[in-house]
């Protein structure tokens, strides 16, 4: 099975939260979701970069199963954000963003790349996720992440690329802003009718919710008794669920819902240092006896 080809943003992250604050740390979609997926299956990084981005973050990532030859480095500085969390972690406040060279990034996919049998199109404007999937020769699993800004300014984009997707994985604001249904079950079961098989609502704190095309499925997060940083946690639970998906080769009800303990199990991982720390140092075992856990944690006897 060919790795997995994440397209999405690499960036330079400043973050403070009431754990404490990190500047310049190695972030971004495509960062958070390749070292997460790695764990389980090679990945393949399509990505843009700046002169000023700086060597010792590129020795990070820089390990066996990540691929770096589709990250690009553009004349100009890597794309920035910075963010303030406060105690309820929900919730944060953006203070910068400067996209830099992301905002001149067209995805070129070198030519070994073209055959990936299970990408991810990661939080970009859904003209770029376009772009790569025309350049993409037959995968069998194609996933979506969006966000609020391109439900609002590249609708019909977007829908277009859905009818393109097997798996679409999204936040509860963005389900009912996509659909306008206030209840998020109908959103998830509005947003099947829109084309992606599988719909996995990301709900933090709360867990996820899944709607496929055999019925519903629900998993609680992780309980993290010591939350230090929630950025990227949605990407990190991409990256475990595809790479399960990737290792198990299918798409099944059964299938779908063991990944999704796995994505769960490798989120709460990394929610538990700043930026991609928590994620630099793990291993398969370890995020495997907390996807134990989690089915001992939701087991009972109904009578």
């Amino acid at each position: 099975m060919s790795p997995i080809l994440v397209v999405g943003s690499v960036a330079l992250d400043t973050i403070q939260t009431p754990a404490g604050r990190r500047a310049d740390a190695l972030g971004g979609s495509a960062i958070y979701f390749s070292v997460a997926a790695h764990i389980y299956h090679p990945v393949r990084v399509v990505a843009v970069v700046g002169e000023d981005f700086p060597p010792v973050h590129r020795e990070i990532l820089n390990r066996p199963g990540i691929d770096l030859a589709g990250l690009q480095v553009a004349p100009g500085q890597t794309f920035r954000w910075e963010g303030v969390y406060g105690h309820d972690m929900n919730e944060r406040t953006t203070v910068v963003t400067e996209l830099n060279v992301f905002q001149q990034f067209h995805p070129v996919l070198p030519e070994n790349y073209r055959r990936s049998g299970a990408v991810f199109l990661a939080n970009i404007d859904p003209l770029l996720q376009e772009e790569v999937l025309d350049q993409l020769s037959d995968p069998w699993l194609v996933a979506l992440d969006t966000m609020n800004y391109w439900i609002n300014n590249r609708r019909q984009e977007l829908l277009r690329v859905l009818r393109r997707v097997n798996l679409f994985l999204l936040n509860d604001s963005e389900a009912r802003q996509l659909t306008g249904a206030e209840n998020v079950l109908k959103a998830a079961e509005g947003i099947r009718m829109m084309g992606p098989s599988v719909v996995v609502i990301k709900r933090g704190e709360y867990g996820a919710l899944a709607r496929t095309e055999h019925g519903w499925f629900s998993i609680p997060a992780y309980p993290v008794e010591a939350l230090v940083d929630p950025t990227g946690g949605g990407d990190s639970f991409a990256g475990g669920m595809l790479g399960s998906l990737a290792r198990q080769e299918s798409l099944d009800e059964n299938c779908v819902r063991r990944a999704m303990a796995h994505g769960t199990a490798v989120a709460s991982f990394a929610v538990e240092e700043f930026g991609v720390e928590g994620l630099m140092r793990l291993r398969e075992p370890d995020v495997r006896a907390r996807v134990r856990f989690l089915s001992q944690m939701t087991r009972f006897d109904p009578d």
